[in-house]
């Protein structure tokens, strides 16, 4: 995404879709997306088919509400659906291919047996728990880099 000369709003569009998943890991839908718009109160009406017309850019102007909305859903600022050129348009897509990358670390992980034990065992704990589980493993988390000695570079160079 970054980097990229001038995107369509389409282009933007299924950037943020590809990049937001719903909690399973899945794409919202077009449908999922309208409804959202319209609980918001930012149009209306929307529908799925208007939301996959601006998808594949058979439309290509739509309407301040849905802007918010969708800025909103997705968690960006309206003007990123503008200009390319824009700083601010960069620093999302640089947080977008942040995001991307952390939920690909996040998905080689889930292949790890223990890695999924220790997620299917927190999922079952009560918040009060939850969180002391999250305490500990903090302080173990901070124990272990206290532990580990930094190499003479710093950790700059590739070992």
């Amino acid at each position: 995404m970054a980097g990229q000369a001038t995107r369509t709003l389409a282009a933007k569009l299924n950037d943020l879709f590809a990049t937001k998943k719903r909690p399973d890991g899945k794409e919202y839908s077009n449908e999922q997306v309208a409804a959202a718009i319209i609980a918001g109160r930012y149009v209306k009406t929307a529908s799925q088919s208007y939301i996959w017309g601006l998808r594949n850019g058979t439309k290509d102007n739509p309407t301040k509400g849905y802007l918010q909305g969708l800025a909103s859903f997705f968690e960006v600022p309206v003007a990123y659906f503008f200009d390319d050129d824009d700083e601010l348009v960069q620093q999302v897509d640089q947080q977008l291919d942040a995001l991307k990358a952390e939920r690909q670390r996040m998905a080689s992980l889930s292949g790890d047996e223990e890695i999924q034990l220790l997620a299917m065992r927190a999922s079952q704990l009560s918040p009060e728990r939850l969180k002391l589980v999250k305490d500990m493993l903090e302080l173990v988390y901070q124990q272990e880099r206290a532990e580990t000695p930094t190499p003479p570079d710093g950790g700059l160079t590739d070992a």
